[in-house]
This record gives C-alpha cells, sequence and structure tokens, in this order.
C-alpha cells in the first residue's frame, strides 16, 4: 500500500527501479493479493524469507538482500514503513555505502517496548533522505539530530493508494457476502504483540469489545498469529466463526464474527462503510481519519498523532471500562470535529519522486 505509488510514478517518469520483495507477509491474503488488487508489478526478486523471530527475520532479510545489493549497487535503497524489512534493509545498504531514502519518517511512538519503534528509529538513524507524513515527525528528526536539509515534508503514500482505489473498492461485494449492511456494523483489527500476546490484555480486549458487540455487530478479519493466541488463551468463545454471513440483520444477531484476512478492497469497503472501527494499527489509524470513520485504537501511544489531533481517532488503550466507555459514546452519536492532515491529498508519491530526480539523479 505505501510502496505501490511509488512504483507507478517511478515507471511513469521512465526511471529505472528494482521491486525486492522480503517475503516477510507471505500470507496469500495479505502479501500475494495485494500485489495483484494495487497493480504493482511482479517483484523482480521475491528473498521468501517468512516467519521467525525478530532476529531471525532480521537476519535473513539481511543475508539474502546483501548479495543482491552488491550485484545491482542501486544510486538508492528506498524503504517504507517501521516493518522489519524496513530496518534490516537500511542497514544492510548503509553498510555497503548505498544511500537510503525511508519514506514514512520520523514518526515516534515513544515507546521501545513496541518493535515497530526500535526499526524507526535504526532506520532513521541511517537514513540519508527522510520522507515525512506529518508535521510532528519533522519535529522528531530534528531533536535526534537529523538535518533540516534531509527532511522533506511530503504527504502520505498510503493516502494516495487509498484516493486512487476507493471507488473499485465502493464495487466490492463483501458487505453482501457477509450479509450485513452499511452503517449496521463495526469493524475490528488487532496484531500488536502488547495486545495479542498478553493472555490478561487480550482478555479485556474482547470482553469490552463483545459488550458493545452485544448492541452492533462487529466484524474482525482475523491475523493469523492473533486467530493462534484466541486459541492457545482459550478464548474461542467470546468469538464467531462467520461462516459464509456474520449476521443476518433481521435475525438481530449480534456478537464478533471472525473472518479470514481480507484483500485491501475488501478491506477498504467494509472499512468505509462501518459505524466504528477498533484496532490498534497505524495505517488504519490514517485511513480512517481520511474517511471520517470513528475510530477507537486499543493503545496507550500512537506514532501519528495527527490523527487524534485532526482526525476520528481517540487512544483508549487494553483497560476494558474505557473501550466500553468510548465506543458507547460513539456509538450514541458523539462525533468529533476533524479534518484531513495536510499534504495528505493524493500526491505524496510524486512529491518524493519529484525529490529523488533532483538529488539523486542530480
Amino acid at each position: 500500500m505505501k510502496i505501490a505509488p511509488i512504483c507507478e510514478e517511478l515507471q511513469k517518469r521512465g526511471i529505472p527501479h528494482i521491486l525486492v520483495h522480503t517475503g516477510q507477509h507471505y500470507d496469500q491474503k495479505m502479501s500475494k493479493l495485494f500485489f495483484e488488487e494495487l497493480a504493482i508489478p511482479k517483484p523482480d526478486m521475491d528473498l521468501g524469507v517468512g516467519s521467525g523471530t525478530q532476529a531471525q527475520q532480521t537476519a535473513e532479510i539481511m543475508m539474502r538482500l546483501e548479495p543482491v545489493l552488491e550485484k545491482e549497487k542501486p544510486a538508492l535503497l528506498i524503504v517504507v514503513g517501521d516493518v522489519n524489512s524496513t530496518m534490516a534493509a537500511a542497514i544492510t545498504a548503509a553498510k555497503l555505502n548505498i544511500p537510503v531514502a525511508h519514506v514514512e519518517s520520523g514518526l515516534r511512538s515513544f515507546d521501545r517496548t513496541m518493535p515497530e519503534e526500535i526499526n524507526r528509529l535504526l532506520t532513521d538513524a541511517v537514513a540519508d533522505y527522510h520522507f515525512t507524513t506529518e508535521a510532528s515527525a519533522n519535529d522528531n528528526l530534528v531533536r535526534e539530530g537529523v538535518a533540516r536539509d534531509r527532511i522533506f515534508f511530503v504527504g502520505n503514500t498510503m493516502i494516495d493508494t487509498l484516493l486512487k482505489h476507493v471507488e473499485r473498492a465502493a464495487r466490492s461485494s463483501i458487505l453482501g457476502t457477509l450479509g450485513i449492511e452499511a452503517g449496521k456494523y463495526g469493524v475490528i483489527t488487532l496484531h500488536r504483540p502488547s495486545n495479542v500476546d498478553d493472555r490478561k490484555n487480550l482478555q479485556e480486549i474482547l470482553e469490552a469489545l463483545n459488550e458493545i458487540a452485544s448492541e452492533l455487530p462487529l466484524v474482525f478479519p482475523v491475523h493469523p498469529r492473533t486467530r493462534r493466541r484466541i486459541a492457545e488463551f482459550g478464548f474461542d468463545h467470546l468469538v464467531k466463526e462467520s461462516s459464509a454471513r456474520v449476521s443476518r440483520q433481521e435475525d438481530g444477531q449480534r456478537g464478533i464474527f471472525v473472518t479470514e484476512p481480507l484483500g485491501y478492497l475488501d478491506f477498504l469497503k467494509l472499512t468505509k462503510d462501518a459505524r466504528i472501527v477498533f484496532t490498534d494499527s497505524g495505517g488504519i489509524q490514517e485511513e480512517t481519519t481520511v474517511m471520517g470513520i470513528p475510530c477507537i485504537t486499543l493503545r496507550y501511544n500512537t506514532e501519528r498523532p495527527v490523527t487524534v489531533t485532526s482526525g476520528t481517532n481517540v487512544l483508549v488503550g487494553a483497560g476494558r471500562e474505557k473501550i466500553i466507555a468510548e465506543g458507547r459514546k460513539r456509538l450514541d452519536g458523539f462525533a468529533r470535529k476533524y479534518s484531513i492532515p495536510p499534504l495528505w491529498d493524493g500526491h505524496a508519491a510524486e512529491r518524493i519522486v519529484d525529490i529523488i530526480c533532483s538529488r539523486v539523479a542530480g
């Protein structure tokens, strides 16, 4: 979602580039389908790293990427986001004296227990070009000693993707498949280790969401790892399998209905037509802000503060009572005034490639 508009813009301008897929995200629904739906060209190389511990995955990416970089000798390595692939690729390139551009640079949760925060800090420590999505990221980088002439406020490439595909997503049949109506359901996503690997936190969250789901059915496209934790902790009774149809509204069914992971277009449609979203995903905080959907973030911090100050997002943590209180407040009609953050206009990739052309290509 973040790399697609950059690849498209490079292609449009005839700029030679090589797309490397590390294979960190390898599930059919969570990887291959995204390439197909977003019309991203088939990766020139797939490193096929797969799953593993943080250390195993990072080491595998570095070992498999190094010979690629040594052979291709690129003028620039572009990395996006804050996953293990981002950090591993950036460090590998830096040690080979290849300049690094970090897209989505400078975001900070200030919580070093989050693996993503470590990835962000280390990537920015070695990056040469910092492309930021919001003003707070610029401030963070300057505080950390990054020269201002290496920081470029360009907007958000994930919003480029959303705005480009929102009309296609509107034609998705996912609501009919699940048996739900626009505005008469909520959505859940949950994958952060602090939530799903902690038995107490996961129990509090699921019990709170069940309270909400007694009033409004909640659709939960469940991450494979989250599904495993639900089973391991014995929380299967707190969710329902969707089968084909989540909730025939005329039958008045309520509860949390888990589904398999969805493709990008189906999930975008599901989110856009939801009454409320509960998530621990940074990206979904951004998407709901642009779409004006009330977002309850199941975290105590966020690396995307503009979604709270300008958007529809509120942080509630993992405590049962606050999740219920904030969720019910919004279901009772409370609505925050929101605005779309500056430069979240669908043209971030164009600005990024403009800068690459002027700074890297001379």
